[in-house]
């Protein structure tokens, strides 16, 4: 549907992408707002940060927790949508990878991902962890998933219309953008 907007926000950790997120989902919209939870809480540090989270949407919110079964989530409840908020894609690709899922597993379920987007009758806004700025991870499982991670981004930002980056609680919209693929944007040849 082309009057449907599908957003991306990145962020590192603390860089305010949530929160981003869930203002541009109220300014979107002033109920019948669906927060897509994908975290598995195990542990009371965890479980505080649900909390938190919960609290800072308000009632106005519903909440629906899923860990891996987004795409059905989504074509499930966007009728009765008006935005759908899905927080965030690090933590599904962390249930599926804990789920043994491979590689092509993994982008076998961001084809359904991105199958449910184009069939979405409502914006949906998702949310995830840029996670490949930081050092190579000493073990096999943390490098797959920093792999995982930067791949799966890759494809969502292919799929929806605006990417965000949140830069120290500052957003900055990356797409569409000015760069035209020649290394640098028309604005800074001028």
């Amino acid at each position: 549907m082309t009057d449907i907007t599908h957003i991306l926000v990145l962020g590192g950790c603390r860089s305010g992408k949530s929160h981003i997120a869930k203002q541009t989902a109220d300014n979107m919209a002033a109920d019948k707002k669906i927060y897509l939870a994908t975290c598995v809480p195990t542990d009371r540090e965890m479980n505080n940060r649900v909390k938190r989270h919960r609290d800072d949407r308000g009632p106005d919110w519903e909440t629906i927790e899923e860990p891996v079964r987004i795409h059905e989530t989504i074509d499930r409840v966007c009728t009765r949508a008006k935005v759908i908020l899905a927080d965030c894609l690090t933590l599904w690709i962390s249930n599926l990878l804990f789920q043994g899922k491979d590689e092509s597993a993994v982008m076998a379920a961001v084809d359904l991902l991105e199958e449910a987007l184009h069939r979405s009758s409502c914006p949906v806004i998702l949310v995830s962890n840029e996670v490949g700025y930081g050092i190579v991870p000493e073990n096999s499982l943390a490098r797959q998933f920093r792999d995982m991670a930067g791949l799966v981004n890759q494809r969502v930002a292919r799929a929806v219309d605006k990417v965000i980056i949140s830069m120290a609680g500052i957003p900055v919209q990356i797409k569409p953008g000015p760069f035209d693929g020649r290394g640098l944007g028309n604005e800074a040849r001028q």
